[in-house]
This record gives structure tokens, sequence and C-alpha cells, in this order.
């Protein structure tokens, strides 16, 4: 499933070698699998940008088949787009911004901050989620459902396609903060990192679908 990108890669890294340096350097990874290989840190990233290319590829063919039926049929009306999607556009974009204060806080071990920064971009995740939920409750008081036009079809399959990936952002914000890495520091900031990578990707998507939806009503 493409919404397992994220949490598939930080398993594989919690079960390998990680990416501690020979002997240990990295303050217990490179001993604890009695001197077998470590895995790069480049295969990692590789592993996440194929996942990505597969989430790209699937949102790809949803924005083809919402360009083909909006010029087939003469029943298209245009979908008026809740307000608060523009604040929750911000919301995610903010957190973009604290994802990674959070990851060169932890770079640096500055791990008190970290955290914080770390907890602020989850709770601005969950916010934007809920913000989601709020637009598809204003549009069904409007009496705007799934089955009402075709352009209303696919505002709802575009943005709950994107919530359902943000979730597992979600799922990968909260492993790396709850997630006892005690003193395997390099790993602990190589999922940091590939959860930003993923965190960035999805705030981008966003800014398209809703570009998408505003500019291709």
């Amino acid at each position: 499933m493409p919404t397992q990108t994220i949490t598939e890669e930080l398993e594989l890294l919690d079960t390998s070698g990680g990416t501690g340096g020979p002997g240990g350097e990295d303050g217990g990874d490179g001993g604890e699998h009695g001197g077998k290989p470590e895995t790069p840190r480049s295969a990692y990233f590789t592993g996440l940008s194929v996942g990505l290319a597969g989430i790209l590829m699937f949102f790809m063919a949803l924005v083809s088949a919402f360009i083909v039926r909006k010029g087939i049929g003469g029943d298209w009306r245009a979908v008026v787009l809740p307000k608060i999607l523009w604040l929750n556009t911000a919301v995610l974009a903010a957190s973009s911004v604290t994802v990674e204060i959070a990851r060169r806080h932890l770079a640096r071990a500055w791990y008190l901050s970290f955290r914080r920064w770390w907890a602020i971009t989850t709770s601005l995740g969950v916010a934007f989620l809920f913000g989601q939920v709020l637009a598809w409750r204003e549009l069904w008081f409007q009496g705007v459902f799934v089955a009402t036009n075709p352009s209303h079809s696919f505002f709802y399959v575009l943005t709950a396609a994107h919530g359902l990936h943000l979730l597992g952002g979600m799922t990968a914000l909260l492993y790396v903060a709850l997630r006892n890495w005690q003193e395997r520091r390099r790993r602990q900031i190589l999922a940091a990192d590939l959860t930003a990578v993923y965190w960035h990707f999805m705030d981008g998507l966003w800014v398209f679908l809703l570009l998408l939806l505003y500019l291709g009503r």
C-alpha cells in the first residue's frame, strides 16, 4: 500500500544495522549486530524515493481522470471550495517549517528543543486533518456529497486520498517521537530525516491538489 511507504522504511531501519560507523562509532550501533555490514544511508532514501514515486503516480492518475472527466461532460459543476482549506494549507506549510527546525535541532543534539518542535509538527498535522473534516462538514451542510456531481466526487476522492497518505506521515512522526532510541542517535537522525522528506512531499502535494481544485473548477 502506498500509505505504508514511510512506515516500512522506518521498520526496515529499526531491524537493520542502521548507519553507524565501524567499531560502534555511533555509540552502540556498530556492535549490536555482530559486525554485519551496515546499510548505507543512501539505500533508505532510495527506497523512500521509489515509494514516493509510486504515490505520485497514483495521484497523477487521479489528476488525469479529473481533467478528462471535466472535459467530456456538460454536467460538470464547479465546487465552491470552503475557505477553511486556505487556513488548512497555511497550517500544513507551517508544519513543514517546524519539522525542518526539529530535524536540525536533533542533528545538533538539542534533544529537548527537538522534541518540542517535533510535537508542534505533530499537532499541526492533527490540526490540518481536523480542518479537512471541517471542510467536508461545511459541504455536507450545503448538500454537497460524493454523488452530487462529478466535480464533487473528485474533490472528496482527492482530499481523502491525501489525508490517508498524510496519516502515514503522522504515524512516522509518532514513531520517531515515541521510539526509545537510547544511544542510537544516528538512527534517530536518519529516521527524522526520512520522515521530514515524506512530510515535505505531502505538503507540496497538497498545495498542488488545492491549486488543481481551485484553477480547474
